[in-house]
């Protein structure tokens, strides 16, 4: 039985509500203020990429782009989206706790709340220390996560159902039902996922259950610390310069560099 991340379509197809363009923006807008110097990004990996959208869109605009994901499906449908729309894009398989390139980048993100797959402080802290080695001395990492809102507030940011319409496809999601409940102790819920792609006449539905982490904002930060490789530069709650702590931000996004390397957590610019 495949889930929803053995069909990498049906997976981009449910996430095309992003705006992935206006994401590269802020992300690069970000560098230019975190980075010591503000130098150009000229390289970049993202991790646990799935299709890659946000590699791919980095590669348009004549970055270096990397993507890793652990997913076979995935990593070859990134590399079929990225000969189709003609960009050059390096797919690497692998896992983002033990991944090894043996270079350096300017730049690393992680988008879409990824991080949820890290089901233990040890898996977050394997993954910051292999982060940590693959940057340039000025490098940044911007990790996107959920806002803990969504799961310890009655009144969550965002929706866990949504439409969308592409090119003629209707697509309908349920990613997480009233009766998946997080456990107290792991912090781990088993989310259930329906994706209902509809298309020239067929439909086809995907469920699947998927393992969720749920990780607050204090442990992030003791995360951090454990690790000592990286420190936090800077908090938004979207991808404008929205205070992760302000009422209307819908996610969690941390911009951290290498621990040592400027004006670090003790700052922390952003925060409202």
């Amino acid at each position: 039985m495949t889930g929803i991340y053995d069909d990498p379509r049906a997976y981009e197809l449910a996430c095309a509500f992003r705006d992935v363009p206006a994401e590269v923006d802020a992300l690069l807008a970000w560098c230019a203020r975190h980075r010591d110097g503000g130098a150009a990004v000229r390289t970049v990996l993202e991790l646990a990429a799935g299709p890659a959208e946000h590699a791919r869109e980095f590669a348009r605009r004549g970055v270096e782009a990397t993507a890793l994901d652990i997913n076979p499906a995935m990593c070859a449908y990134a590399e079929r989206a990225a000969k189709d729309a003609g960009v050059d894009l390096r797919v690497v398989r692998d896992d983002m706790t033990a991944f090894a390139l043996d270079r350096r980048f300017d730049l690393v993100v992680t988008m879409l709340d990824s991080t949820s797959h890290l089901m233990t402080l040890d898996a977050f802290t394997a993954h910051l220390d292999r982060v940590a080695e693959h940057l340039a001395g000025d490098g940044v990492y911007i990790v996107e996560m959920s806002h803990p809102r969504d799961r310890l507030s009655d009144e969550p940011s965002v929706s866990t159902g949504w439409t969308v319409e592409r090119d003629g496809v209707h697509v309908t999601v349920r990613w997480g039902e009233p009766t998946d409940r997080l456990d107290p102790v792991t912090q781990i819920s088993e989310d259930h996922v329906t994706v209902t792609v509809a298309e020239g006449g067929t439909t086809r539905v995907i469920r699947d259950v998927v393992p969720y982490r749920f990780w607050s904002a204090t442990e992030v930060e003791a995360a951090v610390r454990l690790s000592g490789a990286l420190e936090i530069a800077a908090r938004y709650g979207d991808f404008g310069d929205v205070p992760v702590t302000a009422p209307d931000a819908w996610r969690m996004i941390l911009v951290l560099r290498r621990a040592g390397s400027g004006q670090g957590a003790g700052a922390q610019p952003g925060i409202g």
